[in-house]
């Protein structure tokens, strides 16, 4: 008989908030791949004793901003306050998080853990392991462009936030590299035709061209430089990532090289997909199994190191984690937060360059930036 001393204990919660409408899986399954990892990940944090109750994962996903709306990411993140979570997250988009941000109570708010990858997120419960970087991942690219020997580009920018933050850098970046960024052209953050913004690139005398913003504004780029015969080197951001939510999107990145968290290289994270195929029965070789996994161990570091269970006690808990190997990025990438330190990516390699195959199922590696 159990005493009512020795009953057992609640589960923490912590909250899941997508801000993005994924379709269902395809070949890739972006956010089953996130949250099978994320689970297995805190699953295996409670059997091994590094924390000492469940974790209950409440999901709350909701079509933000480009194509729905701010309120609804406020309001879903809203509501997993109000479930009782004590870490939340999300939101994936950096559109929908920094009026979030601007909403969430600086000194008593749920902390959130945001994929965004705008620096105007972070703050003092606004944390990011960001799925990119606006003002690093140009930098990258840059380096990556001039490896390949180009020294004039033209840049179509979706007309987002997003896009303004990546063009900035990415001028900043090119003056580095010495690549003349010769030609910029605005586009919508959806998806719409691009013929006149192809068109105004081809005639500017450019050796590749880069697209900045989310990735809607890509869709329909491969086929407007298909129509008027042009087949220029095309570089893209971690929009790239987006081309994973379906074949039918992922065909419009095919002939781009972008931004993801993926190496083949890195032994922690091939571990952990050998680790991943044994209790799943897949093996799926891109960025999101592992994100999930270093989402995974940045949840339950915070919460281990939590101190009590409460929102404030996660913030104390996050500023905790010191050089956690990371499965995403170039060997030897680790995770650390901090007072004052709010992005957890550190080292050059955290992000690399690969292009999509032919036959949709697999990707190469294009390039690191060191």
């Amino acid at each position: 008989m159990t005493s009512s001393v020795g009953r057992a204990s609640v589960p923490i919660r912590v909250g899941l908030l997508f801000d993005y409408a994924f379709p269902p899986p395809d070949s890739w399954s972006p956010k089953l791949d996130t949250t099978d990892a994320l689970r297995l990940t805190l699953e295996e944090a409670v059997q091994s004793g590094q924390l000492d109750r469940e974790v209950e994962l409440i999901e709350r996903s909701v079509d933000g901003l480009p194509r729905g709306s701010v309120k609804a990411v406020i309001d879903a993140y809203d509501e997993l306050v109000d479930e009782g979570c004590i870490l939340i997250v999300g939101p994936l988009i950096t559109e929908n998080a920094i009026p979030l941000r601007e909403h969430i109570d600086p000194r008593t708010g749920v902390p959130c853990l945001s994929w965004c990858g705008s620096d105007a997120w972070l703050g003092e419960r606004t944390f990011a392991l960001s799925d990119g970087s606006l003002s690093e991942e140009p930098y990258i690219i840059a380096r990556v462009m001039a490896h390949a020997g180009h020294r004039r580009v033209g840049v179509s920018v979706e007309r987002s936030a997003i896009g303004s933050d990546y063009l900035i850098y990415l001028r900043h970046a090119c003056a580095i590299e010495g690549i003349d960024v010769a030609d910029v052209v605005t586009i919508a953050q959806t998806e719409a035709d691009a013929t006149q913004v192809v068109e105004a690139l081809s005639k500017s005398g450019v050796d590749a061209i880069v697209h900045l913003g989310f990735g809607f504004g890509l869709m329909r780029i491969n086929a407007a430089l298909e129509a008027i015969g042009w087949d220029p080197p095309r570089y893209t951001t971690t929009a790239f990532e987006t081309g994973y939510t379906s074949d039918e999107v992922l065909r419009a990145f095919v002939g781009w090289v972008g931004l993801e968290h993926y190496d083949e290289e890195n032994p922690v994270g091939q571990r952990w997909l050998d680790h991943f195929s044994e209790r799943f029965g897949r093996r799926p070789e891109y960025a999101y199994p592992l994100y999930g996994h270093d989402l995974g161990q940045v949840v339950a570091a915070a919460l281990e190191r939590a101190e009590p269970l409460s929102p404030t006690g996660v913030v104390h808990g996050l500023e905790k984690i010191r050089m956690l190997p990371a499965a995403s990025g170039s060997a030897g990438t680790r995770i650390s937060f901090g007072p004052y330190r709010r992005n957890g990516w550190h080292g050059a390699g955290y992000l690399t360059a690969r292009s999509i195959a032919p036959d949709l199922r697999s990707s190469t590696l294009r390039g690191r930036a060191y």
